[in-house]
């Protein structure tokens, strides 16, 4: 069963409209982005698919997987650099690559379009190196909203509270980044209560 979504024309995580558009005319893009979505801020993580493009010339996972590692890395060192944490999120986009190679043959949008139901999609999203509940949910919370891809069950493993999918706008990434820092609060200050 093939699935079909209907992208939107960018997603509002970059304030870049060119890396915005290229988070939806890539799907790759869409995933590199989420494995660099941790300890920086979401325009930073989502806004390194297009910066990585620019220096390598292409998202092609074969090459980026088939890459010397130390050489990847150093792209990821160059100035600005692509991430706080340069060489192990090249060693995170590089595992991702070698495995849309292997499980999809280089086809990053299959992980998705080829899902038989909601379980089975949720479960492709998982099995993705460097992809925990957190951007699992936050994934299905995308394609359910923002590409509206009709599966059987998605309802049933598409999140109930806000997450990346919400955001249709640069207001409403600002809204969602505001509440995502209260809730981190809400949960530090709780932590310390219990102690």
């Amino acid at each position: 069963m093939t699935v079909t979504a209907a992208a939107p024309d960018r997603l509002y995580f970059t304030g870049d409209d060119e890396a915005d558009r290229l988070l939806v005319s890539d799907p790759l893009a869409l995933l590199i982005g989420f494995a660099l979505d941790q300890q920086v801020p979401v325009q930073k993580a989502f806004s390194g698919p297009m910066e990585l493009k620019r220096r390598i010339g292409h998202l092609d996972p074969q090459r980026i997987a088939d890459l010397d590692a130390e050489q990847l890395a150093d792209v990821f060192r160059q100035r600005p650099a692509l991430h706080r944490y340069p060489a192990a999120m090249a060693g995170r986009v590089q595992a991702l690559c070698a495995y849309v190679v292997r499980e999809y043959d280089g086809r990053a949008e299959r992980v998705w379009t080829e899902a038989t139901d909601g379980r089975d999609l949720r479960a492709r999203l998982k099995a993705l190196p460097s992809f925990g509940d957190m951007k699992v949910r936050s994934m299905l919370g995308i394609l359910s909203k923002r590409y509206a891809l009709q599966l059987p069950g998605l309802d049933k493993v598409a999140p109930k509270h806000p997450t990346l999918g919400d955001v249709d706008s640069p207001e409403a990434l600002q809204e969602y980044q505001a509440a995502k820092r209260a809730h981190k609060a809400e949960m530090r200050a709780a932590e310390a209560a219990k102690k």
